[in-house]
This record gives structure tokens, sequence and C-alpha cells, in this order.
């Protein structure tokens, strides 16, 4: 296989009709780590809407069973890229995710934010990293994907097209980063649980190196201090050079999933899609009576 071979395979689709396929292509074949790295950043920057941040941490999901929490989440998601909207573990999937976030009191606008982090992080990683940019057709084909799965999950006015993911993200940003206490915790649990897939003696230098592939409007709702010019271009050449790099290898013929993630831990012995996820109490940390989302799939 010639390394772009791939790319014309997913040119010759329909980016409305296969955006799933596509997304499959680009995610597990095409970008894999690449993938995985910019859903991370996707779901890390949103602990900076105190909303959503202090919910967490009042949860604590992410801050006493943060690896746990990082697991269900990559599982349930990768779920619905790996079998499809149609298949039953994607259904499975879908209701779980459905189930969790019914019983707690989140905003349509919230919801609606964390999805567009889903479609413009991952563009905006791979052109900076990745070892060729994004085509058109898979562009189109994520925000077509995300659009189904935001429909599933029962949110409301969803952008149209990557360009209005995009905007709605950078307004949504604009008008709600801001510093929180709590919100802060989550994200130091979140520092602290990628230092700790490495041996310790790395943890510091890791710490740096994340920071440093933040942007200002980050460093300034979590209050961390900014690292120096040429920490961070040292760290972003390397990220660069790593892309450069994997251009060079041949392409790859096996998928790689997200449920074969190396920093996947808390399931050795295997797991069930329905088995995943909190199950939150009514009126215990942070979950009220749930009433949001009621038309969302089951």
């Amino acid at each position: 296989m010639k390394r772009l071979q791939r790319l014309q395979e997913i040119r010759r689709m329909d980016p409305y009709k296969d955006a799933s396929e596509i997304y499959r292509l680009s995610s597990a074949y095409e970008f894999p780590w690449d993938f995985t790295r910019a859903l991370e950043l996707a779901l890390y920057r949103t602990y900076a809407v105190p909303g959503i941040g202090r919910l967490l941490a009042e949860t604590a999901e992410l801050t006493e069973r943060t690896q746990k929490r990082y697991d269900d989440t990559v599982l349930l998601l990768d779920a619905v890229v790996e079998h499809g909207f149609d298949s039953d573990q994607s259904r499975t999937a879908i209701r779980r995710i459905n189930q969790m976030h019914r019983s707690y009191d989140i905003s349509n606008d919230d919801m609606r934010y964390v999805l567009c982090t889903f479609v413009v992080m991952p563009k905006r990683w791979i052109d900076a990293y990745g070892w060729r940019r994004l085509s058109r057709h898979e562009i189109v084909a994520s925000a077509v994907h995300y659009r189904t799965l935001g429909r599933h999950m029962g949110i409301k006015d969803i952008p149209a097209s990557y360009e209005e993911f995009e905007a709605c993200l950078d307004a949504y940003e604009e008008a709600h980063f801001a510093w929180d206490v709590k919100a802060r915790q989550v994200s130091d649990a979140t520092l602290d649980l990628m230092a700790s897939w490495y041996p310790r003696p790395l943890a510091p230098l890791l710490r740096t190196s994340t920071l440093a592939l933040l942007d200002e409007s980050l460093l300034r709702a979590f209050r961390y201090a900014p690292p120096g010019a040429a920490t961070r271009a040292l760290v972003r050449r390397a990220v660069r050079t790593r892309g450069r790099a994997v251009r060079l290898l041949p392409p790859r013929r096996a998928p790689h999933h997200a449920r074969q993630n190396w920093e996947i831990k808390s399931y050795q012995d295997g797991y069930r899609l329905d088995e995943l996820g909190t199950r939150p109490v009514p009126g215990v940390r942070g979950c009220p009576v749930p009433h949001v989302n009621r038309s969302a799939t089951e």
C-alpha cells in the first residue's frame, strides 16, 4: 500500500453518507495516536468552563477515580466509532452515556460545547502535528459523525458544519472560560493521571510538556504559569517531528481502536459496555433528581 492510498480511498467516498466510515478510517488507520491525544485535549479543555469543571469535581469521578473515568469515556465513545451507529454495541454505549448525563443538571449549551470539542480539536491538533493535514472529506465527515452522535444524545441546536462547530466552540470559550478552584482540582488530577502512565521520575517533565501544548486561554483559566517560550517551542517541535517521522512509515494495515490504547488500565480481564460509567444516586455529590435531556435516546 502506498502512503496516501487510504486518503485516495476516503476521497472516493461520500462524506455525508459515509461519514462514520470515513471517521473510522481516519481515527483507526491514519491518525490513531493523534486522535487519542486530540480527544484527551478536547475533554480536558471542557474543565475550564466552571460549570463543567465544578460538576466533575463534585461527583469526584475525575479526582478520586480518574483512571476509571478516563477509561470508561474512551471505551464508550470508541464503541460507537468501531461498530457504527446501527450496531448493538453502539446503541448500548449511547444508552449508557445518556443514562449518566441525565443523572446530572447539565445544560444543553454545555453538552453542545463538549460535542464541539470532539469535532474541532482533532482537526486543530492534526493540522499542527499530524503526518498530513486532514482532507476536506475527513473534516466534513467528522462534523456529520458528531452531529449524528449529538442527535442520539438529545442535544439541541447542533451546528450544521465544521465551520459552525468551530465558531460555536470559540464563542463559548470566550464567554465561559474562567477560574474555578474545583475545576483546577480536576485539571490537576488529569495531569497527574497522564504522568502516571510513565516512570515516576519523568512526572515533572511530562507535566511541563503537557502545559507547553496548551493554549493561553486554558493556561489563564486554570492559572498555570506558562512554560517559557523556549520550552514551548521545543515541545511543539518534538511533536511535529514525530508527525514527520510517521509520514515515512508504511501505512497501517490493521485498525488501532482506542480500546487498544495502552493507557487503558482498568479492565485487564475485559469489560461489558452496559457496565461502564457511573451509577449516580440522586442527591449525592452533584447529582440532583434527573430532569435533563429526557427526550434523549435510552
